[in-house]
């Protein structure tokens, strides 16, 4: 995002980041995208085809489902996250970045693998995609596909570009690296305050069937916000889902741009 650096909670990025926020409905123009629905309709029921191949955990044709993600980590605040995670058995997909983050973390890293989570790209230095040019635009990527691979074994198949922000190089770009692309339908914004109980509201107002919750697990109000979400989410009737799971029986093609529908 605009000025953003990655792992600053306060300050000038918060305030870019905030002027940032004004625009991001603007991001994919002019690129098609898929709505989870769409990606399990075109699917059939061919279970084989859904959550990379393997057998889905539940159907969220039947099931009111919702995915939470989380951006630009990890850092400092990710273990105490995977923590609450993990006790309230909830996956999640963690979009990382690569300078200051992957490469500074690489055991935390490991153990969002370990532990189930669907393992993302969201670029190496956090740059706008559309403002550069092929050549970086494949730099950014393929650095972070790269940095996890070595540490997980497996290269990631989704990416989420900065603010949202992609066009068809970004496309091209992404589907030569076997990445989908997916952004979001519910924003806490949790880059401009640390005041938890508000970023928990945010979150529960926007919350609808089949939606993509975007948080980031390096601002000091967050992490503390989520088993509040996660609670009240569940006590609602959502089911927590990864991205794949979300789209399954479809799977994500390199590429394509998934979001859910906007209200």
């Amino acid at each position: 995002m605009f000025g953003f650096r990655p792992g600053r909670r306060r300050g000038t990025a918060a305030v870019a980041l905030a002027a940032a926020s004004l625009m991001l409905t603007l991001g994919g123009c002019g690129v098609d995208r898929v709505t989870p629905q769409d990606a399990r309709a075109e699917a059939g029921t061919d279970d084989k085809a859904g959550a990379g191949g393997s057998a889905r955990r539940v159907d969220c044709a039947e099931v009111k489902c919702i995915a939470l993600t989380f951006d630009a980590g990890p850092g400092k605040d990710t273990p105490r996250l995977l923590d609450v995670l993990k006790e309230k058995q909830v996956p999640a997909t963690f979009f990382l970045l690569g300078k200051r983050h992957v490469d500074r973390y690489p055991e935390v890293v490991k153990r969002i693998a370990d532990e189930g989570h669907e393992v993302a790209n969201h670029t190496w230095s956090h740059r706008i995609l559309t403002g550069i040019d092929k050549a970086e635009v494949r730099e950014e990527l393929a650095l972070t596909q790269n940095a996890v691979e070595k540490i997980t074994g497996r290269k990631p198949t989704l990416m989420r570009p900065p603010q949202g922000r992609t066009d068809d190089t970004v496309s091209e770009v992404s589907k030569e690296l076997g990445l989908a692309q997916v952004l979001w339908s519910v924003t806490a914004k949790d880059y401009s305050t640390t005041d938890s109980a508000l970023i928990r509201q945010r979150v529960i107002d926007q919350s609808e069937r089949d939606g993509i919750i975007l948080l980031h697990d390096i601002y000091d109000g967050t992490v503390p916000a989520v088993p509040s979400i996660i609670d009240e989410l569940k006590n609602r009737g959502f089911t927590f889902v990864t991205v794949p799971e979300l789209l399954a029986p479809g799977k994500a093609e390199p590429g394509a741009v998934y979001a859910p529908e906007a209200e």
